[in-house]
């Protein structure tokens, strides 16, 4: 049995990865990140097009948290000051526009800094 949760990302996306090595240098979150395309997705019992979606979050007892409510969990993992900024975005009011920004941010990926080809590839899967 896993110790630790793990947080999947997509691999292929260089913002996305950019923005995970970021978190591991400067939040330390407890867990271990893998990328969805080395993840064995099926072993962490999480669907595939799920994520494709969005960042999920999987605790060593499989249940799966995606999006900004992954965020938040990474946050909350990291302990300090970082874990109140993850209780806060599990706040009802806070919740609800983080997961806007998490979507916006998500759904124009392909238009930020560290992007890659497989960011517009997916993005064009999605419509």
């Amino acid at each position: 049995m896993r110790t630790l949760p793990v947080l999947v990302y997509d691999g292929d996306c260089g913002f996305c990865t950019a923005s995970v090595r970021m978190l591991e240098r400067r939040v330390r979150p407890r867990c271990v990140s893998v990328a969805r395309q080395r993840a064995g997705l099926g072993a962490l019992g999480v669907d595939g097009d799920r994520a494709r979606h969005e960042v999920l979050w999987v605790t060593p007892a499989g249940t799966v948290y995606g999006g900004s409510d992954a965020v938040a969990k990474l946050l909350l993992s990291a302990g300090g000051a970082w874990s109140l900024l993850g209780a806060a975005l599990l706040v009802p009011v806070a919740r609800n526009a983080a997961h806007v920004l998490y979507r916006l941010v998500a759904d124009n990926r392909s238009r930020l800094p560290g992007r890659t080809e497989a960011c517009s590839v997916a993005e064009s899967r999605r419509t």
